[in-house]
């Protein structure tokens, strides 16, 4: 496959899928929309219902009101007076429900004040009837009804609820085709979408399967492409391997040679010193010297002003040739235990790591005690590496940490660890001059040094601290400022086997 046929596929793809979820999106919202208002309108039906069912109610307790009245005018029986109490007790809660449920529609609101006026007329003259009735004046409850009965008042508030039945009717019929017309799109939609999605769904299904083949193919010639880079990359480490080696081996030879010719100005040095002695002495026994003069000390001459400042200058120019001899000797050492660390094969063993420490730090304690600093260990993981390696490691830390406090304030090292994601972190810590930023790197670069050389070194310290670090599979790092301190980071696998052995080699 081309990359511009894999441009294309993955472009329809894309759009494949932003044209699912728009899909998705338009039906959820407009499922959402239609099922919550063909909801709302079923709640309207339902409200419509409830109003029909109130008035009716409401006319009911009226008539069962005047049925009561009247059995009691007649009979004057208790049964049909509790009953007609009951019936007027159950009016005004009737009509305030009534009157809550029709509060929207202003139709409604008006045809409520003329029926709560007509209703509360009769309840006025079902008072005065029962009055006469209990006060025996059963003439002038008769008189009563049949005043009531001219005045149409139950006829009236008949009318007024027939016509809110009447509004609530039309109500019903509108709300009900609402609610049906809600239900019918809320259906079509979701049949709908759920074409769209089967049809999306298919093309998906066909386009996985059609980049599956091509996922397919491509990896065959992946892995074929790979089994010939195996063969290169293992061949090309094989040379690697060999060249490192090599390298080392130069190395060693190299430096392990340069120490004869070292040795033997070393030594003809000394002859030569010596032998500057023997010229000057006689110089000064052929000097005429006044015989006034102060003795001698036994084996020294007195030479005249020329003759000493030669002296002085020889033997200036014979100390720093030693000085450089000395220097030159310490650096092909250094070299040489580079070389022969670098051919060590590592052991990995458990290691108590803060016992490890412990133990280096007892043996600088007398560095340490002259520093006046002092040296807090926290908690430490244990880890699976080589000892030889990690005391090197720590060791050269902790002595450096020692060896560049800040003269005249009493010292603080920490030695802090943690784990990570199958990783121990290390950070030694502590208040020295601390470390320009621009020289973090330069720290590590072999044979260099940073900040002011009032310390004894060869600068191979930390380059050989982060290889070390780099052979156990870890990785090191430094975090410091000018005169704040600076802090060490070791970043070792916790358990490093047989399995990565020499790896970096």
């Amino acid at each position: 496959m081309t990359a511009g046929e894999q441009r294309r596929r993955t472009f329809w793809q894309i759009l494949l899928f932003a044209a699912g979820l728009l899909v998705l999106t338009v039906i959820s919202a407009g499922s959402v929309y239609l099922v919550n208002k063909a909801r709302d309108d079923s709640k309207w039906v339902v409200h419509t219902l409830e109003v029909e069912n109130q008035i009716n109610a409401l006319l009911l307790e009226i008539r069962r009101a005047e049925s009561g009245a009247r059995g009691f005018l007649l009979t004057h029986s208790a049964d049909f007076k509790t009953d007609h109490d009951k019936a007027v007790a159950a009016i005004i809660p009737v009509l305030d429900r009534i009157t809550r449920l029709t509060g929207d529609n202003p139709a409604q609101r008006d045809n409520i004040e003329k029926l709560s006026a007509a209703i509360e007329t009769r309840l006025g003259q079902f008072a005065q009837e029962m009055d006469f009735v209990r006060q025996s004046q059963p003439d002038k409850a008769i008189a009563m009804v049949r005043e009531a009965a001219a005045a149409n008042t139950t006829s009236a508030i008949g009318s007024v609820a027939g016509a809110m039945i009447q509004e609530e009717e039309g109500l019903f019929r509108l709300r009900s085709t609402n609610a049906d017309r809600s239900q019918t799109l809320a259906a079509s939609m979701t049949g709908i979408g759920s074409g769209l999605v089967v049809l999306l769904t298919l093309i998906s299904i066909w386009l996985v399967r059609r980049s599956a083949r091509a996922r397919d193919d491509a990896e065959l010639r992946l892995r074929d492409a790979n089994l010939n880079l195996e063969a290169t990359v293992d061949e090309r480490t094989a040379d690697l391997r060999e060249a490192n080696d090599e390298i080392q081996r130069f190395a060693y030879i190299v430096s392990h040679d340069l120490r004869s010719p070292l040795i033997n100005i070393m030594g003809f040095t000394s002859e030569l010193e010596e032998l500057g002695g023997d010229i000057f002495r006689r110089i000064g026994g052929l000097t005429h010297v006044p015989a006034d003069g102060p003795p001698l000390p036994s084996g020294e001459v007195r030479l005249e002003d020329p003759d000493r400042q030669l002296s002085g200058d020889f033997s200036e120019a014979l100390g720093f040739i030693k000085s450089s001899i000395a220097k030159m000797d310490r650096l092909i050492s250094a070299i040489l235990n580079l070389t022969r660390e670098g051919r060590r094969e590592f052991e990995p063993v458990k290691i108590d790591t803060r016992e490890l420490i412990e133990t280096i730090v007892s043996t600088l304690a007398h560095q340490a005690a002259e520093a006046q600093a002092e040296i807090h260990i926290a908690p430490l993981p244990n880890i699976i590496s080589d000892r030889l390696a990690l005391e090197q490691v720590f060791s050269n830390l902790i002595d450096n940490a020692i060896k560049y406090l800040k003269t005249g304030i009493p010292g603080e090292i920490r030695i802090r660890g943690r784990t990570k994601l199958g990783y121990a972190i290390f950070e030694i810590s502590d208040n020295g001059r601390g470390i320009d930023p621009k020289d973090h790197q330069r720290i590590f670069d072999l044979f260099r040094r940073a900040g002011t050389q009032d310390k004894p070194g060869q600068g191979i310290g930390l380059a050989h601290v982060r290889a070390l670090v780099r052979r156990l599979g870890g990785t090191m790092s430094v975090s410091s400022e000018l005169n704040t301190g600076s802090t060490f980071t070791i970043t070792l696998p916790i358990t490093w086997n047989t399995s990565n052995r020499n790896a970096d080699r």
